[in-house]
C-alpha cells in the first residue's frame, strides 16, 4: 500500500500585518493633525495680565453666582442696569467698567451683559480675574 502525503496547502497571505500598519498610521495622523477649524486670517488671542494693579476709578459691576447684580456696591435690577450705565457713560465717555463676576456665575449671564454694555458706548470693559495659586 502506497501512502500519499497530504497536499500542502499554500498559506493565504495574511492581511493582519497590513491592518496593523493602517491602524497605526490612522492613530499617528489623528495625534499630529489639527482637529479645530482655522480662521482664514491671523488670530492672536488676548493676553491676560496677572499681578498688575487695576486702573483707578471707573465703575464696578458685580455679578453673583445666582446672577444677582450690583453697581458700585449697590444692588440693582437687571432692567435698571443699562439705563444707569448709559447715564454714567454720558457723564464720562471714557469710563472704565470692571466686571467682577463670581467664579460660579454662568457664562450665559455674563456675555449678554458685556454685549449690552459695549452697545451703549462703553470703551473699556475689563473682566476681573484671580490668578490660580500654585
Amino acid at each position: 500500500m502506497k501512502l500519499r502525503r497530504p497536499q500542502t496547502r499554500q498559506m493565504p497571505e495574511t492581511i493582519i500585518a497590513l491592518i496593523d500598519v493602517v491602524f497605526f498610521l490612522l492613530v499617528f495622523f489623528m495625534l499630529i493633525g489639527r482637529m479645530d477649524a482655522t480662521a482664514p486670517f491671523e488670530v492672536r488671542p488676548a493676553t491676560a495680565l496677572t499681578g498688575a494693579d487695576m486702573p483707578a476709578g471707573g465703575t464696578t459691576l458685580s455679578i453673583g453666582a445666582s446672577g444677582a447684580l450690583a453697581l458700585d456696591g449697590i444692588a440693582i435690577a437687571k432692567a435698571d442696569l443699562i439705563p444707569a450705565l448709559t447715564a454714567r457713560i454720558a457723564e464720562t465717555p471714557d469710563v472704565l467698567i470692571r466686571i467682577n463676576a463670581h467664579r460660579d456665575a454662568q457664562l450665559h449671564r455674563i456675555l449678554p451683559l458685556i454685549a449690552e454694555i459695549e452697545h451703549v458706548g462703553a470703551l473699556d470693559v475689563v473682566l476681573v480675574v484671580t490668578p490660580e495659586r500654585s
